[in-house]
C-alpha cells in the first residue's frame, strides 16, 4: 500500500524496461544449472475485454534450469533466469495479489521460492489500484468486486496459453490445480475468490465506531469513495455480488483486510484456508481484519499464525529505497523484527502449505 506521492518509484518502469530488454535473449546456462532448478521470470499480458479498457500486465515466475541472476527491478531486486526455459512441468499455479496501490514486483521471495520449489506463480498488477495509479479506489462496489475478477482474468490468461496450461498439473478430473496468495487488499482478494463476500455498510460502520482503535484503515477508506459507502445495520445491509473463482483450490491471505467481509460469507469458504497477521500491524489492526476472518471461518482446514512483533509489511520484501505509505515506511519494521528471516520462513511454509492442500 503506497502512497500516491512515491516520486522517486517513477524510475521503476525505466528500471523494468532495461531489465526486459533480456526478454529477447536466451538466459546462460550455468555449468551446473542442470542439477539446480532456479526461478525464471516473463511478463505476461492480460487481453482487454474492451477497446477502452487499460493493459493489464503480470509477472510470470516458474522452474527453470537456466541460471538466475540479481536484476534490479526497481526498489525490489529479484534473482531469476529472464525468459529462462520453463521445465516441462509444475506442481500447480498459484496466483499472487499485491495490496492497495502497491506493486506486483514486491514479493520476490515468496514468488521465487514457490517457483524453484515447482510452481507457476503469476503476480497481478491491480490496473487502477497500483503505486501509479488509484483510479479504481473511487468506486468501492467497483473496487470491491474488480479486484476478484483481475486476478480471475489472470488464471484466465494462463490456462488459454497452450505453454503454460500444458505445464499445470491436473486432478483427477483434469481439472488445473491452483491456488492464491495475497497481502492486504490481496488478502480480501484472495478470500473472496474463496467466497467472501464484502458489505459495504459493515466498513463504515466500523470505522463510525472504532476509528480511533483502527485508524489508518479508517482514515484511508474515508478517501475511498466519500459517503458513496452507505451507511446502515451490517446485520440488515446486502452482500456485493463478488464472484468466486471455483478454480482456486487454497488460499494464503496475509494481512488482510477482512473486515468488510459479511460472517456468513467467511462461514461458507470451504478452501484451505492459512491466514497470517503481523502482531505490531497499525495498518489493518489484526482483531478487526485477520481475526474476524478466522473467527468467522467454519471449515476445519483453517489455521491462522499471529507474526510476533510484526508489522504490515513484513510480507512484503523490504525496498531498497524509503517508500512512504499510509502507515509509514514500506521498510521500516519495529525495533528486532528480522523480515528477511522472517521471508525465508514463510516462503518455506507457503511451497509446505500448497504442497499439502494442491495434490
Amino acid at each position: 500500500m503506497f502512497a500516491r506521492s512515491i516520486l522517486r518509484f517513477r524510475a521503476l518502469p525505466i528500471v523494468l524496461a532495461a531489465a526486459f530488454v533480456a526478454l529477447a535473449l536466451p538466459a546462460a546456462h550455468a555449468a551446473d544449472a542442470a542439477l539446480a532448478t532456479q526461478a525464471g521470470f516473463r511478463q505476461m499480458t492480460v487481453t482487454a475485454k474492451s477497446a477502452d479498457a487499460k493493459p493489464a500486465h503480470f509477472a510470470l515466475y516458474y522452474p527453470t534450469p537456466d541460471a538466475a541472476r540479481v536484476m534490479p527491478f526497481g526498489p525490489f531486486p529479484h534473482t531469476v533466469a529472464i525468459n529462462g526455459a520453463p521445465e516441462p512441468k509444475v506442481k500447480g499455479l498459484i496466483v499472487i495479489s499485491h495490496g492497495t496501490a502497491s506493486t506486483e514486483t514486491g514479493f520476490a521471495t515468496l514468488a521465487q521460492a514457490l517457483a524453484r520449489n515447482g510452481y507457476l506463480v503469476a503476480s497481478v498488477e491491480h490496473v487502477g489500484d497500483t503505486w501509479q495509479d488509484q483510479s479504481m479506489r473511487a468506486t468501492p462496489g467497483r473496487y470491491f468486486a474488480e479486484r476478484p475478477r483481475q486476478a480471475s482474468r489472470v488464471i484466465d490468461t494462463v490456462l488459454a496459453d497452450p505453454q503454460w496450461r500444458a505445464r499445470i498439473a491436473n486432478d483427477a478430473d483434469g481439472r488445473p490445480l491452483i491456488g492464491a496468495l495475497g497481502h492486504s487488499a490481496g488478502g480480501y482478494t484472495v478470500l473472496a475468490l474463496a467466497g467472501g463476500k464484502p458489505v459495504l455498510s459493515r466498513l463504515r460502520t466500523h470505522c463510525e465506531l472504532e476509528a480511533a482503535k483502527d485508524p489508518v484503515l479508517c482514515k484511508l477508506s474515508a478517501s475511498v469513495g466519500g459517503d458513496s459507502v452507505q451507511g446502515g445495520s451490517a446485520a440488515d445491509a446486502q452482500e456485493e455480488p463478488v464472484q468466486a473463482d471455483k478454480r482456486v483450490r487454497a488460499v494464503m491471505a496475509l494481512a488482510p483486510m477482512g473486515v468488510a467481509f459479511s460472517a456468513a460469507s467467511l462461514a461458507s469458504i470451504t478452501v484451505p484456508v492459512a491466514i497470517y497477521a503481523g502482531e505490531k500491524d497499525t495498518f489493518l489492526v489484526p482483531r478487526f481484519h485477520a481475526q474476524w476472518v478466522m473467527q468467522n471461518m467454519r471449515a476445519a482446514n483453517t489455521t491462522m499464525q499471529l507474526v510476533p512483533n510484526a508489522g504490515h509489511y513484513a510480507f512484503m520484501n523490504t525496498p531498497t529505497m524509503d517508500l512512504p505509505s499510509p502507515d509509514g515506511s514500506v521498510a521500516r519494521d519495529p525495533q528486532g523484527f528480522a523480515r528477511a528471516a522472517f521471508l525465508d520462513r514463510l516462503a518455506q511454509e507457503s511451497v509446505t502449505f500448497f504442497d499439502k492442500n494442491l495434490r
